[in-house]
């Protein structure tokens, strides 16, 4: 097949391009804003640009033809999906678009494709005036469904997990595992340690993706593709702080407040309250016709595997020096000044720490405009 990928450098991305091009036949185009050398082989060919900018992706169409599939990791607002969605089907005989399993509403049973999703049934009319992530991703799964087309496919992961990307509730490795590693204490709330979550390896959901990729019969379709076993953030933090106490020589402290600290953030409380509050499990039995999900992965395995392989070389991006001030707040430890890169990162640190909250946020939207 003639695939283009575009965002195909990410965690699931690099993943999916191994296992496509592992069948000589394929030919890929990979869409990056890095530079990337293409194999030598002449399977995999890697163009630099933006994929946001509808003009780069017209000039990837090949002369007089199509593509066979298109795999879009890229994240659009719906306005954006919406001024693209007709040229996108139109230049391929198949597009498998990256949506999430967050577009679905809390369940008391395992979910499956027709479970109803948030867009459709949460009566928050403040939320539903955002583009909220589960929400645009739903809003454009209709933008799909609603195109008078079939030649695509709604890819829905969850949460993913790779050895650069371990997730804890709604914490990125640079908001538990930096404090961790630098002996302070992890701050992780209880209203979300005794959820069920479903945590699945960035491969396996590449498998998934490729399981899909090319087959008619699943166009016209959303998949879930996820683990076949949940497991409790608690438990997922069990396994964290075993792998640290190992590498470190002592177990990290944590700290959990009765209620996520994300709540108090008009931007960031949704992902809780519409997300991490839920029991998430998924019952695989449509993915599970084009690949075999109990064979993933097992949760507890590969975050030890993942965690293992991270502390031996640690990378961490950036770090929000005002949400570590905010942790700090809470177990009442402190950052050493020599820690924090900057004089203005430093001095974001002690006003979030030590001002009132209050006066910092309005300080913080006076500066902004």
């Amino acid at each position: 097949m003639r695939i283009l990928i575009m965002g195909g450098t990410g965690a699931m991305g690099s993943h999916l391009v191994g296992i496509l091009a592992a069948d000589p036949a394929n030919e890929l185009t990979v869409t990056t804003r890095k530079e990337f050398p293409s194999v030598e082989n002449g399977c995999i060919r890697y163009v630099r640009g933006n994929a946001h900018d509808i003009g780069f992706v017209r000039s990837l169409v090949p002369v007089g033809a199509k593509w066979d599939c298109i795999v879009d990791f890229m994240v659009y607002t719906p306005d954006e999906f919406r001024e693209r969605v007709d040229f996108l089907l139109s230049v391929c005989k198949q597009y498998v678009f990256l949506s999430s399993a967050r577009v679905y509403a809390g369940s008391n049973e395992p979910i499956v494709e027709t479970s109803p999703r948030l867009l459709d049934t949460v009566n928050d009319e403040v939320y539903l005036r955002t583009d909220e992530y589960a929400l645009a991703k739903a809003r454009e799964e209709n933008l799909l469904s609603q195109s008078g087309k079939t030649n695509w496919v709604i890819v829905r992961p969850y949460i993913t997990y790779s050895e650069i990307r371990l997730q804890l509730g709604v914490l990125e490795k640079e908001q538990w595992l930096y404090r961790a590693m630098n002996g302070r204490k992890i701050v992780f709330p209880k209203d979300i340690a005794e959820k069920m979550t479903t945590l699945t390896y960035g491969y396996d959901v590449a498998c998934g993706i490729a399981a899909v990729a090319g087959k008619p019969a699943a166009n016209g379709r959303a998949f879930h593709v996820t683990a076949a076993e949940a497991i409790r953030w608690s438990d997922v933090l069990g396994i964290y702080l075993d792998v640290l106490e190992t590498h470190l020589g002592t177990r990290p402290g944590v700290v959990m407040p009765d209620a996520a600290p994300n709540l108090k953030n008009p931007e960031t409380q949704y992902q809780v309250r519409y997300d991490r509050w839920y029991d998430r499990k998924f019952d695989n039995t449509q993915i599970d016709r084009f690949c075999d999900t109990a064979g993933f992965t097992k949760p507890a395995d590969g975050l030890r595997f993942c965690l293992e392989r991270f502390v031996r070389n640690p990378r961490f991006a950036q770090i929000v020096w005002t949400a570590e001030a905010r942790c700090d707040r809470i177990t009442g430890e402190r950052t050493p000044l020599r820690a924090i890169p900057s004089v203005k990162f430093r001095l974001a640190y002690l006003a979030a720490r030590y001002m009132p909250r209050n006066l910092f946020e309005l300080i913080r939207k006076l500066i902004k405009r």
